[in-house]
């Protein structure tokens, strides 16, 4: 489903969004596919699959900062191993965990994800759009901005992030 939404924050400012919300399942990999970066969904999907391998560098890659993303991977197998490194990101697949909601603000999403293995948490991923392919939006800006402060509102149970009835 997809809404239009504002919101008001205490500053007088607000932000226009777009909510899109999308089945329990979506975010497991269909075995008959590879996900290919045309869609922020999509392109999350290819980056855990790259994740869950261990294969840092296309990951970095589906970034618009790729050498950021790179050395920011890099240090956290490092630090965590290469065994729990490939745990954590194959737990976005889990059917436990699922994805909330997508945000969009002109050419940029954030991606809203409850995972529930271990501890529960709440996530939020920044994709832009470049040239019909999604990538890690690595890169501070307004739009980011306005999108993380719209999951902040949703965190502190200011919005819900379920389709208006």
């Amino acid at each position: 489903t997809e809404e239009i939404r504002t919101l008001a924050r205490e500053d007088g400012t607000s932000v226009t969004y777009t909510l899109r919300t999308y089945p329990p399942d979506a975010h497991l990999l269909r075995p008959d596919t590879k996900p290919v970066p045309t869609s922020a969904l999509d392109s999350a999907k290819l980056i855990y699959l790259h994740l869950s391998d261990g294969d840092i560098e296309q990951a970095a890659l589906l970034s618009n900062s790729p050498r950021r993303r790179y050395e920011e991977l890099r240090n956290f197998r490092e630090r965590f191993g290469e065994q729990e490194f490939k745990r954590v990101f194959a737990l976005y697949f889990s059917p436990e965990n699922r994805l909330l909601a997508e945000i969009a603000i002109d050419n940029r999403r954030l991606l809203v994800w409850d995972l529930r293995e271990g501890t529960k948490w709440i996530a939020g991923q920044y994709f832009v759009e470049v040239d019909g392919a999604y990538l890690i939006d690595d890169v501070p800006n307004e739009q980011r901005t306005r999108l993380r402060w719209v999951l902040e509102a949703y965190r502190t149970g200011k919005i819900p992030l379920k389709p208006s009835p």
